[in-house]
């Protein structure tokens, strides 16, 4: 043991009192300061609105955005209350909104079901805010009470005026702290729109009105008096659905709500999504399980009571009963136990039996009383059966593949000397020409090049069995070595980067949103865990003097070219050729060397909002991509997810 003097003692320990250690480290109650974060904000109020509305209490909210990207928020719920704690000894409202896990949402009738079960939620908004004021209408009384500076109170709560005697309700009103959100203050309508519109489909008969009160005002509105039935409705719009009617069911037991809405299309793709609480549960849980499985379970027994499947062939797997199937499953919990700090999975066991049976039973009564809707549907199962089959034949050929044997770039891999995944890379480069190049230019030791012969097949029209027939992307699933479908594994990708390199024009665009779709379909996860990069290769150089400058886009090359013009500088501007035009020092110097090079990234946000993006950009119905391209083609230079 060392003698020197550790200077660990008694002063080193820190003890952060009230709101300090939200102010302190933010990130660990809003995941991050950057514009994720800022929206938390928004959703911690608005979860509280939408509690009342869950107890019974509350019929509209309102949000407005106002001038300053300052936040309001109304509802019309029974406003909180305004007593004195007996355990703070201060208002109720200021320990709401100065004490960390302090709420009704710990014990007694205030809250039998509630989204934001930690109790931060108002006193973090506090904490992260310049400033805060909230306004209760209660018993005829009209309370408020402000607070500045990360959550310090200027005065304490006071009655202000009277309110009619049916008025009820609470207002937040807070800026956040620029101190705190130095990467932006600013509020996307965008993000607040579709979350909103969510937590109205999730709640049937709830009115949520959005204000954007700043430069470009514009507001919505959303009520869903179908809930998710409307839900699924909407994310079928661009589909062609199998059946008409969309199954709803519904029950509770001991206390655990459940809704499930689900159609068919005619597609390949299975859309599951999962909540509890109004909170997406993205990576499923034991309510989405026990739905699953009675799916499953119904399909396969009304199938052979009906003699569609006979005694001696082979059941019908989850992956055949799920394709093309959009499901919603919403599911209400008073003691949700989420596993993660991000509240993605649920965990509570006795919730799998509940939703097996909920869902079970109402499934298979809808089977019996729509013969020709079952009928339907099992056709489609039986079809989806037979090309798993086919996949895994094809599956069986891809293993055998000998990966050694891909040493041309005649659309083959050319691979690295360097075995450690984490220090790989992959290129997916468009054309021989630029193969060509990208194989002398890279490192060899860690850039692995593989050239692809023009466009691979749109998988969001085809099932993985004439996926895997197309040599292309059978190359693809060998270079990255994971497998696919059912036998995926993520442990075993050889690349930690997968670089999308095209040219940046039309074509190119179009090759990397089939390869980004592969990728989402087939290979999720790559995307998930952040594997998946586009190269971004320079638009134009612009030469002065011994200096060399590429710039990606417009933009950059206007204010680079202003520059130069304010110091009378000479320059000469080129155009970049495509990749197949540059010789190999050129592209590893724009595109491929790791100290120069910009890559962009490719991660999903919203996985909803993905699945929607690729069925209407590549999906079988052609209007909505009409429409897109109409509304978007001054913007057309890369696809964000």
């Amino acid at each position: 043991m060392s003698n020197k003097e550790t200077h660990y003692t008694d002063s080193d320990i820190q003890v952060l009192e009230g709101l300090e250690a939200v102010r302190k480290r933010p990130g660990m109650y809003i995941g991050t300061t950057g514009e994720k974060g800022l929206h938390h904000l928004v959703w911690e109020i608005v979860d509280n609105a939408v509690d009342e509305a869950l107890a019974g209490f509350c019929d509209d909210i309102e949000v407005i955005i106002d001038k300053g990207n300052i936040i309001e928020i109304r509802d019309d719920g029974r406003g909180m209350p305004t007593g004195i704690n007996e355990k703070t000894g201060l208002s109720t409202i200021e320990t709401i909104f100065t004490v960390l896990h302090a709420g009704g949402k710990f014990g007694g009738e205030g809250y039998k079901v509630s989204g934001g079960l930690h109790g931060v939620g108002a006193s973090v908004v506090n904490a992260l805010s310049e400033w805060l004021e909230v306004t209760v209408y209660r018993d005829q009384k009209i309370y408020f009470q402000r607070f500045e500076n990360g959550g310090h109170p200027t005065d304490s709560l006071k009655v202000i005026g009277e309110c009619e005697e049916n008025r009820t309700g609470t207002t937040v009103r807070f800026k956040a702290d620029p101190d705190i959100f130095q990467e932006t203050t600013v509020y996307n309508y965008d993000t607040l729109y579709k979350r909103l519109q969510e937590i109205c489909y999730l709640n049937k008969g709830l009115r949520i009105n959005l204000y954007d009160k700043r430069e470009d005002e514009k507001s919505d509105s959303f009520i869903y008096n179908g809930g998710i039935i409307e839900y699924v409705q909407m994310l079928n719009k661009n589909k062609t659905p199998l059946h008409e009617d969309i199954v709803y069911l519904e029950g509770e037991s001991d206390g655990i709500q459940l809704e499930v809405a689900c159609q068919y299309n005619d597609g390949y793709i299975p859309a599951i999504y999962s909540y509890t609480n109004n909170i997406n549960t993205y990576e499923g849980g034991t309510h989405e399980d026990g739905v699953k499985t009675a799916l499953t379970r119904v399909i396969n027994n009304y199938a052979k009571n009906a003699k569609i499947i006979k005694d001696n062939d082979n059941s019908l797997t989850g992956d055949d009963v799920r394709e093309g199937l959009t499901m919603i499953i919403s599911c209400k919990h008073p003691d949700p136990q989420f596993e993660g700090q991000t509240k993605t999975k649920l965990g509570n066991i006795e919730v799998r039996k509940i939703a097996s049976d909920i869902f079970g039973n109402g499934f298979e009564r809808f089977l019996l009383e729509h013969p020709d809707i079952a009928r339907l549907i099992v056709d489609k199962c039986m079809t989806a059966s037979r090309a798993r089959i086919a996949a895994k034949k094809a599956r069986e050929m891809t293993r055998k593949s000998d990966l050694d044997t891909h040493v041309n770039f005649g659309g083959k891999l050319v691979d690295c000397q360097e075995k450690d995944p984490t220090t790989c890379e992959i290129f997916l480069v468009e054309g021989d020409s630029a193969g060509g190049s990208a194989i002398k230019g890279r490192d060899s030791m860690h850039q692995a090049i593989l050239p692809l012969k023009g466009k691979i097949l749109n998988v969001e029209k085809a099932r993985l069995d004439k996926a895997l027939s197309n040599d292309e992307i059978r190359t693809i699933i060998t270079a990255f070595g994971t497998g696919i479908g059912q036998e995926f594994d993520i442990d075993k990708l050889r690349y930690d980067k997968i670089i999308i390199m095209t040219d940046a024009d039309v074509d190119g665009d179009h090759i990397r949103v089939l390869l980004l779709t592969l990728f989402y379909r087939f290979f999720r996860q790559i995307v998930e865990q952040g594997h998946v990069y586009a190269a971004t290769p320079p638009l134009y150089c612009i030469k002065h003097g011994k200096t060399i400058k590429y710039v990606l886009d417009d933009d950059e090359k206007d204010a680079y070219i202003a520059k130069l013009q304010e110091k009378n500088t000479n320059y000469v501007l080129l155009r970049m050729k495509g990749l197949g035009e540059m010789d190999p020092e050129e592209l590893n110097e724009t595109t491929m060397d790791i100290n120069k090079r910009i890559l962009r990234r490719i991660t999903v946000e919203d996985i909803i909002e993905a699945d929607a993006a690729f069925n209407k950009l590549m999906g079988e119905e052609v209007e909505p991509r009409r429409k897109f391209i109409e509304d978007n083609a001054r913007y057309a230079t890369n696809l964000d997810i």
